[in-house]
C-alpha cells in the first residue's frame, strides 16, 4: 500500500506557505493513491531534542553492544527511521530561515541520518540505505532571486542542501517546488502562491 511521509517544519501554524505547498501536494497524491496512506510529523511541537552525546555514542555502538542506556539514547532515532522507512513518498514543507533550514528540521535529520541504517560507509564509499522512492521538497523564501541565475541563488543553503542530502541518502528522485517573494503585496504573493501550488500538485 503507497505510504506518504509528510514532515512540516515551517513555526507558523497558519498562514504558512510551505505548508500551503505541501497541502496541495498531499491533496494530489491522496487523490492519485486513494487507498494509501499518511504519516504526519510536525518537527516544530519540541518533541525532538538537540541531539546528545549519548545519542551519538548511541548510533556508533552495534545493537548487540547496546545496553539500556544506549537503547534509550536511540530509541527516538529508531522510531523516526522506522517512519522514514516505511515511506514510498517523502515530502518535506520548509521555509527559508536566515539563509537555511529551520532548526527544527535539521534536528530531525540528524535524528534520522544515520550510519548503517540510513547510510553505508565501506571506508571507501557512502551508500544510501533509505528505502522511499522520491521525495517532494515544498520550500517558501521570503525575497526573490533564490532561482538559477538569481541575485540570492548563491545564498539559498536551503534547497540545494536537502536535496544533497537525501540524495546522500539514496532517495534519487528529488522533487523542489518553490514559491518566492512571501513578504510582497497581496497581488504577488497570491499570484506565486497559485502558480506554485499548481507546480505541488504536478510533483505529487
Amino acid at each position: 500500500m503507497p505510504h506518504l511521509l509528510r514532515i512540516d517544519s515551517s513555526s507558523r501554524q497558519t498562514g504558512s506557505h510551505s505548508r500551503a505547498l505541501a497541502d496541495s501536494a498531499e491533496a494530489a497524491w491522496r487523490q492519485t493513491h486513494p487507498g494509501g496512506t499518511v504519516t504526519n510529523r510536525d518537527v516544530t511541537d519540541g518533541t525532538i531534542p538537540v541531539i546528545s552525546e549519548a545519542t551519538i555514542a548511541g548510533f556508533y555502538t552495534p545493537d548487540a553492544a547496546k545496553g539500556p542506556d544506549e537503547r534509550a539514547a536511540t530509541a527516538l532515532s529508531d522510531m523516526l527511521i522506522a517512519e522514514l522507512q516505511a515511506a514510498d513518498t517523502l515530502l518535506i514543507s520548509a521555509p527559508i530561515y536566515n539563509f537555511a533550514p529551520p532548526a527544527s528540521l535539521k534536528l530531525w535529520i540528524d535524528q534520522i541520518v544515520r550510519i548503517n541504517r540510513t547510510f553505508a560507509f565501506d571506508g571507501a564509499n557512502f551508500t544510501g540505505l533509505a528505502t522511499p522512492t522520491r521525495a517532494i521538497l515544498c520550500l517558501a523564501y521570503g525575497a526573490g532571486g533564490y532561482d538559477v541565475g538569481g541575485a540570492l541563488e548563491p545564498a539559498d543553503f536551503l534547497a540545494p542542501y536537502l536535496r544533497f542530502l537525501l540524495t546522500f541518502l539514496g532517495i534519487e528522485d528529488v522533487r523542489t517546488v518553490t514559491v518566492e517573494q512571501t513578504t510582497a503585496d497581496d497581488a504577488t504573493v497570491a499570484a506565486n502562491l497559485a502558480a506554485a501550488e499548481t507546480a505541488a500538485r504536478a510533483a505529487a
